[in-house]
């Protein structure tokens, strides 16, 4: 017997002990709101969505062809008509998830306005985002259900069982819309006290994977600009540790730690790493330093010195008393970070890369897995990549390489539309499309998604409706470009009351008051149009 069943003759139970007093309860309508509410607390959707993570990861160590997915999203809406669109067109929400931008809730969700990637805005405003999205992927899972019920109570008054019973399967065997978020604490927002108090938050908002990214709080960047500044392993490691501590506190034993490294591009550190004897992490990190050898002499006012094989060595330090690695040693940083993380208790990694290059990514993470054989990445499909121009050069390079004349391009403007048509735009397009499945097969990348779709594409629909109705277009922009499409794409948006609750909300009246009930979804209601 399905739960929806079960829930039926519980409630029928229920009534019967009650007595006449519950005369006018429906225990199938209790049910069915049951079934429309599946997950009560945030704390039960990070358990129900760690527990996919886990299994989606344990299947990509055992065939890396079945990685995962997701876009960024910053509003409720936006997460819940992705999770619509997969359901319409894929059928299932299966290696699907939503990504949380530290971002674009900088960027979107600020009191103090747009701001950028600088750890500036209100640290609350990331757990309840995550609450957001989770109420609205709730809200498609009650109106998705509502619609079943009211085709399930269409069936059962025409007579035809067998559609009824079709109905009654999809509802026993549905698939809700809520799915795993990664969800981005920056750097930790503070201390590692700072840093546990938060991610409580966010995992009882219902995040499953938090990803932590190893830049001095006060000091961070965005991981595609400039000016980044990382802390010693020891920094990192205390913030590992006050995820997982919050993890266990609130009972999500498997919650997903996703370290992410910022050194490929970070060519600054704001302190010296603690040493207490040669080759360990302290002197590793150190190692990376820009120094130059000094005698005892040599020491000047204020000078910081590091003693190693008996020499005296002075590190670089700028004018921010901010101290300078060595040109060419990101790679090896990035090595040296991602095991470290991985054997200090974080479940997955995330490098931050200046291009996307399979071959580049590869070697990183080959040298990773030297020690830590299952190391598995999250990678940043970013829209600051100028894909368009990489793909091309990339695809330039290899045409040189195999001896091709290249005399028809110019490597430099290889962005401009003149090359739209041509052979070497269509290799480049080619590797865009399997970028994902071929780096997942050799760069061990486990989850790809995009960080700021949303907002570019939300600019981008804005930028065609306004330009066509505000210019000599009118309605017809709208209603071509927007309406029109939703009606033949079957896109559930045309139907906005519906979309908002309205329908759920007349079927709760009828439940409630009966024949009494005043619904809005009568004669005169225009939605109906668009049957």
């Amino acid at each position: 017997m399905t739960a929806y069943q079960d829930d039926i003759k519980a409630v029928q139970a229920l009534k019967e002990a009650n007595g006449a007093s519950w005369h006018d309860i429906n225990p199938e309508y209790v049910a069915r709101m049951r079934a429309q509410n599946r997950f009560k607390t945030g704390l039960e959707i990070a358990q129900y969505t760690a527990d996919i993570m886990r299994k989606d990861m344990a299947e990509y160590d055992e065939d890396s062809s079945v990685y995962t997915q997701s876009l960024g999203v910053w509003h409720g809406f936006i997460g819940q008509q992705k999770l619509i669109s997969i359901k319409k067109h894929l059928k299932s929400t299966n290696k699907r998830y939503l990504y949380l931008s530290g971002w674009m809730v900088a960027a979107l969700r600020s009191e103090f306005g747009p701001l950028p990637d600088q750890s500036m805005h209100e640290k609350t405003s990331v757990p309840a985002l995550i609450e957001e999205l989770y109420t609205f992927l709730r809200q498609a899972d009650a109106r998705e259900l509502d619609l079943l019920f009211t085709a399930l109570d269409d069936a059962r008054a025409a007579g035809d069982t067998a559609k009824a019973a079709e109905i009654q399967d999809q509802i026993d065997n549905y698939e809700t819309h809520v799915v795993p978020i990664i969800a981005d604490i920056d750097a930790g927002f503070g201390n590692p006290e700072a840093t546990y108090l938060l991610a409580k938050k966010m995992i009882e908002a219902g995040a499953c994977a938090l990803q932590i990214e190893n830049q001095v709080s006060d000091e961070k960047q965005c991981g595609h600009q400039d000016g980044k500044v990382t802390v010693p392993h020891e920094d990192f490691i205390a913030k590992i540790n006050a995820l997982r501590y919050a993890f266990l506190e609130l009972g999500i034993d498997n919650g997903v730690i996703v370290a992410r490294t910022d050194s490929l591009g970070a060519g600054l550190t704001q302190k010296l790493a603690v040493s207490n004897e040669p080759g360990d992490l302290g002197d590793q990190y150190n190692s990376f330093l820009n120094v130059e050898e000094i005698s005892a002499d040599d020491l000047g006012n204020g000078d910081v010195v590091i003693k190693r094989e008996g020499k005296l060595l002075r590190p670089k330090r700028l004018a921010s008393n901010l101290y300078e690695f060595r040109e060419g040693t990101g790679i090896d940083r990035v090595v040296l970070d991602c095991v470290t993380s991985l054997q200090n208790g974080a479940d997955l990694l995330w490098i931050e890369t200046e291009k996307p290059h399979v071959g580049q990514i590869a070697e990183m993470v080959n040298a990773i897995r030297e020690v830590v054989p299952n190391a598995k990445l999250v990678y940043n499909n970013s829209p600051s990549f100028n894909w368009t121009l990489n793909f091309r050069q990339q695809a330039y390079d290899q045409f040189v390489a195999e001896g091709k004349d290249v005399s028809a391009y110019d490597r430099a403007a290889l962005m401009s539309v003149e090359y739209d048509d041509t052979e070497l735009s269509a290799v480049a397009d080619e590797n865009i499309r399997t970028f994902q499945k071929d780096a997942s097969a050799q760069a061990g990348i486990f989850h790809h998604l995009i960080t700021l779709p949303t907002y570019h594409t939300a600019a981008l629909s804005t930028d065609d409706l306004a330009k066509g109705y505000f210019a000599d277009q009118g309605m017809l922009a709208y209603v071509k470009g927007v309406q029109r499409r939703e009606i033949r794409e079957g896109i559930a948006t045309v139907k906005h009351q519906n979309m908002a609750g309205s329908d759920m909300g007349d079927n709760h009246k009828e439940y409630f008051a009966g024949d009494a009930a005043l619904k809005a979804g009568g004669k005169d209601n225009t939605m109906n149009q668009f049957d």
